[in-house]
This record gives C-alpha cells, structure tokens and sequence, in this order.
C-alpha cells in the first residue's frame, strides 16, 4: 500500500501530532496483515520535523521491519528529518 502523508497535513512538526497520527493510521489505515509492503510518500509534504518523523515513521518500522518503503524525495525539510531519524 501507499501511504501520503500529505493526508496528515503539509506541515508535520510535534511530537504529539507524529505519535497521534500514528495510532491513527495503525487503527484504520495500515493493513492488518504486517507482511503487506508499505511505501511512504512525502510529495506535497511542506515540512517534516524529526521529532514528528520519530513519533511516526520508527514505531512503523519497528512494528514491520523490512516491510517500510520511504519513497525518495527532493524535499530538504524531509530529507534532513530523515537523516536525523534514521542514524539512530
């Protein structure tokens, strides 16, 4: 499946919204079956904080590992985000 997060607003910047939209989307979005592929789409995301990527993105691949798919952007603001989340 293909996740936008765009659908979870164009700036994505607190640590209470990332943890929110997650339990959000492992409720009603995600698929039930954890072996399905997952791909993130950042395009028409503004701004993605590191906090608000930590919040999300790292529970979502901890809970699937190697079924998380972060689709390649040219968004500095996303990029820099990432960079951040995922050397931990």
């Amino acid at each position: 499946m293909r996740l936008e997060l765009k659908k979870f607003g164009l700036n994505l910047t607190s640590r209470p919204a990332g943890k929110e939209a997650y339990l959000a989307a492992e409720a009603y979005t995600f698929p039930k079956d954890k072996t399905e592929l997952i791909e993130i789409d950042f395009s028409g995301v503004q701004v993605l904080t590191p906090s608000w990527a930590d919040e999300f993105i790292t529970p979502l691949m901890a809970a699937r590992p190697g079924k998380v798919v972060l689709l390649s952007t040219n968004n500095a603001s996303v990029k820099a985000a990432l960079e951040v989340v995922l050397e931990k």
